[in-house]
């Protein structure tokens, strides 16, 4: 096993969260004692609970990744870790980088600088979407790539205007490739495989967890310059991705909205916190051209 195939390896084993595998790439940057270190020395290395560790040693010592990632092969799933040369520059960025990205579809877009994240509610109003065709064909026709995650609402009309009108998209999932979540968007998965990219840092085999979302947010947040909130109630799982994107030195896009709609109260107090207010694609393009990364 090489280096690449180890840190995959090391990604499918049970207790092996980010970072739990910080931890084992410090003290073994080459990953040449990974199957040699004893339970004691994994025991002071690693501060995870016994029972985590119990299934951690299991799988590491048990897991046949090779045959896995034929059977990844055999279904057109790729991989790509961050000891790669073409790992996306931007998501190298930030603090915790995923260590592994499983994709199918072009993964040229993922060297791609114009990036704009679409971020909003599942239940959008007649407005909302009205608004996001507005400012996203015009970025879409001058070759920015829309990034979502394939949810329903927002996220899914993000990528169909985009497939629409022969844009590029890269679609970020929260569960494993094996099992597209939502079933109802397997058809826009489908699509986004072939006209753009279908990524996840989740092992393909994995069904999706509510806890895999907001992990998946800052993979959304961190492929792109900037991200732009359509709509969100007060406590939408949408501000996770704008927190995020904060965090990592992103631009912070939001359409302002009805102050009687639930559905706008979030992207209001965006505003009022300093978020660039969107009226056309013209805020975006302009924040684009002053700020490089």
């Amino acid at each position: 096993m090489n280096r690449k195939d180890k840190l995959i390896h090391l990604h499918h084993c049970r207790g092996a969260g980010w970072k739990t595998i910080q931890t084992i790439m410090t003290n073994d940057p080459s990953l040449s004692s990974l199957f040699t270190t004893t339970r004691n020395e994994w025991v002071k290395m690693l501060p995870i609970p016994s029972n985590k560790l119990n299934l951690f040693l299991k799988d590491l010592h048990s897991l046949n990744t090779l045959d896995k990632l034929k059977t990844y092969e055999d279904r057109q799933i790729r991989c790509i870790t961050i000891l790669d040369e073409d790992y996306p520059f931007l998501l190298k960025q930030i603090y915790d980088p995923p260590w592994v990205l499983y994709y199918k579809g072009d993964k040229k877009l993922l060297g791609r600088r114009n990036t704009l994240g679409v971020v909003g509610t599942r239940k959008p109003t007649s407005y909302g979407l009205k608004a996001l065709q507005t400012v996203l064909i015009p970025l879409v026709q001058k070759r920015y790539v829309i990034i979502s995650g394939v949810a329903t609402g927002i996220d899914s009309r993000a990528h169909e205007i985009t497939l629409r009108a022969g844009g590029d998209t890269i679609g970020i999932l929260g569960g494993g490739l094996m099992h597209i979540y939502p079933k109802s968007n397997i058809p826009l998965a489908e699509k986004i495989i072939d006209k753009g990219i279908l990524i996840s840092e989740t092992p393909p085999e994995t069904r999706a967890e509510p806890w895999m979302f907001p992990l998946r947010n800052r993979i959304i947040s961190g492929l792109s310059r900037g991200v732009f909130i359509v709509e969100a109630k007060e406590k939408s799982g949408s501000l996770i991705t704008a927190q995020a994107a904060l965090e990592q030195g992103r631009e912070v896009f939001a359409l302002p909205g009805n102050v009687t709609s639930p559905e706008s109260f979030g992207t209001n107090q965006l505003i009022s916190d300093g978020a660039k207010l969107v009226l056309s694609s013209k805020q975006i393009e302009e924040e684009f051209l002053h700020n490089i990364i």
